[in-house]
């Protein structure tokens, strides 16, 4: 998981070394963008405790949504979003199950190469996220049977991307974000400490 989002922010990083030149297509004040994306969320333990002998993870898998962002100066915006992941448990008790993901979020946009064609910037916020499991993970804990089901809460996210513009209204997006989750299940729960990366098209308008 490490290596594979250590890939994906070095990629972010290393395309501004290549497209950092002024150009006409960049940043506009009171301008509106949206954003469709696709990727992958790296999960983490769900429980603090072994249930059977067993700590239930999120899976890592297959992540989409959609963002609206708004440009209040060149450098800042506010942006909204949704995301969805129709993930699943892994090394649960009794077997794994799915585990749907859903996730809005509010956020601040810093781009710190608005006049570049190759846009740089930083993200984070705030939001909340709506655990969906097919069924209860079932088990013992210190030899007493537990029933544990699905939970909802809030979510904090802090990232680094890059938009390219490959008009003036149409661009490329790549981005990845750490992603703390507050809760998903509802007993023995623990936060969860995530990476999403991401890759997208956006228009300006």
């Amino acid at each position: 998981m490490k290596t594979k989002a250590t890939m994906g922010i070095a990629g972010i990083l290393g395309a501004f070394l290549i497209g950092t030149a002024p150009a006409e297509a960049q940043i506009q004040p009171h301008k509106s963008e949206i954003h469709v994306y696709a990727g992958e969320l790296f999960g983490d333990d769900l429980t603090d405790k072994a249930i059977s002998g067993r700590t239930p993870k999120l899976d890592d898998d297959f992540t989409y949504g959609v963002r609206y962002g708004y440009d209040l100066t060149e450098s800042w915006g506010l942006e909204v979003s949704g995301g969805y992941s129709s993930s699943s448990t892994k090394d649960a008790a009794g077997g794994d199950t799915n585990l749907d993901l859903g996730i809005l979020d509010v956020d601040a946009v810093w781009h710190f190469t608005p006049k570049a064609r190759l846009v740089g910037y930083l993200v984070g916020g705030a939001g909340y996220a709506i655990g969906s499991l097919d069924h209860h993970i079932a088990g013992t804990v210190a030899g007493t049977p537990v029933s544990i089901g699905d939970d909802s809460g809030f979510t904090l996210n802090a990232g680094i991307g890059a938009k390219f513009f490959a008009t003036k209204t149409l661009m490329v997006r790549v981005e990845a974000r750490y992603r703390y989750l507050d809760r998903l299940v509802n007993r023995f729960d623990a936060a969860l400490d995530t990476v999403e990366t991401t890759a997208g098209v956006g228009w300006r308008f």
